[in-house]
């Protein structure tokens, strides 16, 4: 399956997550009338009465850690104790995993995702939690950090990427809010039995004793609920590891390194557990391996052997026992196998000619959505390297990324600049204009692949300033890219970028969705952002005309809709980008092709307009990797 055809089966999976959530509500629905018909009355009327006050009571429960997750990624990995990697780390195994997060994001093409470590877990493991690409959060334990060399770090990071980039991350976290509805009853009995005093005589003791009942019929009623909680995280997520395995492999182009880290989980004694057991069994289905220990009907993963001989098919399990025990003797130091292995230090790939142009087939780019190659890997980190230290060291510091990112939307044209800087001074303070100033040399004298990746660098910085603070800066990036006609597609693309990614971070649970609109449902839309990329990257009428049927003959080709380029220029793209987004994945697919046929309607690419074409489909929610590679 493609990136398109992996989020429309996410989607389908949570429809089927709400089909087993009500099979399992009429479950414990059932299970409470039967304690009141044996205990309480029976008449319809109490029955009816216990019904809807278990619904209202499991209502209750999902909605209140459905709002509890608004925060998204975060609010997950603070929950179970993450703490947040510096920028300036100087832990050689932080820095590392740093390096690793960073070259996955940018050969994926999104925004790099904040990183934690479970630093009290001594089990390899990992996790990926938010509700978008712009608030994810990647967390790996200090066991992980500490066993993995570098290609198993790579493998199990690879592999939460693909939990991001398939859409499973939304349908994970909201799997956590709709369970804890159903596991309610059992934590309101327990918190009975641990905190009641059942003493006394006489009519109290009658009291007591009813109390009591009532919360021993609530703990059975919760095994229910914790039951058909399990069957549903096992039955949601062990198709989705099989998948997340796939994609990882895909994207690293090796099965060692994940077929290494599993063999660790599988040889080592900590294994994949988590020390508190009552957090894992919420988050159990998001983790790279299995939590818990649970077997059969409820594993929420593949067995591991399963797993290792997918990825490696004349395996024998015999070599586990081998393992485990040259292990136990001696356990394993990610670091000194990767220098033992030669994994760090390798001299990252000189960058593509700015002037390189390439033939490309709008399918292909499709097909390459969120699916990066091991070419992207190294692609990404040749960007990393070729970034200059002025820039790159500030888009990591949060006191500093804004002038980094303001400085890319600062026009060539010194009289139009100095109105935007106006502006800044004016939003934000004269200081963050000062700066911006100061990097717009640095920004401007960029290769063109770079500009993209340098802001996907800086966004993990700029998600930790204040909310007031992201608001001014939103207001300010949308008034520099409409201050003047002049600003190029790109530049308004990227700030337009910029500016819905910390929207998405800002409410996450509100920005999440996966649309259902179908093509001819968005064709005005549609021939507008056509039209407005075919006149940005043709020499005249003509050749854009071109451009602008080939692209419309994919996605359209029974619609007649002339070649009008709107009058208000790139303005006219703030009312496509929403109805844009909501289409359904699968026209999705169809779309990129067609904006790819468009941008190479001469059956060639440039690298200014692949860069061109990643910032839009990154606007539309569909991140492409790096086109032209070295």
């Amino acid at each position: 399956m493609n990136f398109f055809e992996r989020q429309a089966a996410a989607r389908r999976a949570s429809t089927w997550l709400v089909a087993l959530f009500a099979m399992a509500v009429l479950g414990i629905v059932a299970a409470v009338d039967l304690a009141v018909w044996l205990f309480v009355a029976r008449s319809p009327g109490a029955l009816l009465l216990a019904a809807a006050a278990t619904l209202a009571v499991i209502a209750l429960g999902s909605l209140y850690r459905i709002a509890s997750l608004r925060g998204g990624g975060e609010t997950v990995a603070l929950e179970l104790g993450g703490v947040p990697v510096p920028e300036d780390t100087t832990d050689l195994h932080l820095r590392r995993l740093r390096n690793v997060v960073e070259e996955m994001a940018i050969a994926s093409g999104v925004p790099v995702p904040r990183v934690f470590v479970l630093e009290h877990e001594a089990g390899i493991n990992a996790f990926a939690a938010g509700y978008a690409p712009s608030d994810a959060v990647v967390a790996v334990t200090r066991g992980a950090l500490e066993r993995l060399n570098r290609d198993e770090l790579q493998g199990v990071i690879a592999h939460e990427f693909g939990h991001i980039l398939n859409g499973d991350m939304r349908l994970n976290i909201r799997l956590i809010g709709v369970l804890f509805g159903i596991l309610v009853l059992a934590l309101i009995g327990r918190k009975i039995l641990e905190h009641g005093r059942f003493g006394g005589s006489g009519r109290n003791n009658k009291g007591a004793g009813a109390v009591l009942i009532a919360a021993l019929v609530a703990m059975v009623v919760g095994y229910v609920g914790l039951f058909f909680g399990r069957l549903i995280k096992a039955g949601v997520s062990r198709t989705r590891e099989r998948l997340a395995d796939a994609s990882a492999v895909q994207f690293t182009r090796q099965t060692q390194g994940l077929a290494g880290a599993l063999k660790k989980i599988a040889g080592l004694d900590a294994g994949s557990r988590l020390n508190e057991r009552g957090k894992a069994e919420e988050v159990s289905h998001m983790l790279f391996g299995d939590g818990l220990g649970l077997r059969g009907l409820f594993a929420t993963h593949p067995p591991l052997l399963e797993r290792i001989r997918t990825l490696e098919p004349q395996f024998d399990a015999r070599q586990l026992a081998g393992l485990s025990e040259r292990w136990r003797a001696t356990p394993p130091d990610g670091l000194d196998e990767d220098r033992l292995l030669g994994l760090a230090g390798a001299v990252p790939p000189p960058l593509p000619p700015a002037e390189r142009a390439a033939p490309v087939a709008p399918a292909q780019v499709a097909a390459r959505t969120a699916t990066p190659g091991a070419d992207a890997w190294r692609h990404a980190d040749a960007l990393i390297a070729a970034l200059p230290e002025a820039v790159r060291a500030p888009a990591r510091q949060p006191e500093a990324v804004m002038p980094v990112l303001l400085a890319l939307l600062l026009h060539e044209d010194a009289s139009i600049a100095e109105g935007q800087r106006a502006l800044i001074a004016g939003r934000l303070g004269p200081p963050t204009a000062v700066a911006a100033e100061r990097l717009r040399a640095e920004v401007a004298g960029l290769h063109p692949s770079l500009r993209l990746p340098l802001a996907e660098l800086a966004f993990p910085a700029l998600r930790r300033r204040p909310r007031p603070e992201l608001d001014a800066f939103i207001a300010t990036v949308e008034a520099l890219v409409h201050a003047d006609g002049e600003v190029s597609l790109f530049e308004y693309c990227l700030g337009t970028l910029l500016a819905t990614q910390v929207r998405a971070y800002l409410d996450p649970a509100r920005h999440a969705r996966i649309g259902r609109r179908k093509p001819g449902d968005v064709r005005r839309e549609f021939a507008t952002l056509l039209a407005v990329l075919a006149q940005a990257g043709s020499a005249d009428e003509a050749q854009a005309r071109r451009a602008y049927l080939a692209g419309l003959n994919r996605v359209l080709p029974r619609d007649h809709l002339d070649y009008a380029p709107p009058a208000a220029g790139v303005r006219a793209l703030d009312a496509v980008w929403e109805p844009l987004d909501r289409l359904d994945p699968l026209a999705k697919q169809v779309m990129v092709e067609a904006l790819a046929e468009a941008v190479s309607h001469d059956g060639r690419i440039t690298v200014a307009e692949s860069e061109l074409l990643r910032t839009v489909c990154a606007v539309l929610g569909c991140p492409l990797p790096p086109l032209l590679a070295a």
